[in-house]
């Protein structure tokens, strides 16, 4: 499996347009934990690797530093919400791509963030539609959509 983004130009109305800091925060914090479930490559490690390669902007460093930060501070509360959220699929059977874009959109939603959920959840579906499967994305909305509304979360 390939952690390539799997964009297509034609179809992004916003092709000429890199995509925003936190955007690029989130795509680099999931192949950091994708890499991590994968490897067992220490997080700290594999993010220093990512951002030098990619050359990061600071404002995505540090994004993806608090994002992974939140994630590794919460990880059984999180997987746990992952769980209740998508009891036909257990977490070790799940995708790693949607059970780390999960993670993330959960960290945002819950974690000590100012990005309002229903932003989390687009960009969760975003990164699940160009690093997951075709079902990736309905799944990952759904899963989420079903935490905002059970948690009567304001979106």
């Amino acid at each position: 499996m390939s952690l390539t983004p799997k964009r297509d130009a034609s179809k992004d109305s916003n092709a000429d347009h890199p995509f925003s800091a936190r955007s690029k925060a989130r795509e680099i914090a999931m192949q950091v934990m994708f890499e991590k479930d994968t490897s067992s490559h220490p997080i700290q490690r594999s993010l220093k690797l990512r951002i030098q390669a990619k050359d990061v902007c600071q404002e995505s460093e540090i994004y993806a530093t608090k994002l992974l930060n939140i994630i590794n501070e919460n990880i059984q509360q999180i997987d746990d919400l992952i769980s209740k959220f998508a009891p036909s699929w257990p977490l070790d059977q799940m995708p790693s791509v949607d059970r780390n874009v999960l993670r993330i959109a959960i960290a945002e939603i819950i974690g000590k963030s100012d990005t309002p959920p229903k932003v989390a959840i687009n960009e969760a579906v975003d990164l699940g539609r160009v690093f997951g499967t075709e079902k990736s994305p309905k799944f990952i909305n759904g899963v989420l959509g079903s935490l905002i509304l059970a948690k009567k979360v304001k979106v």
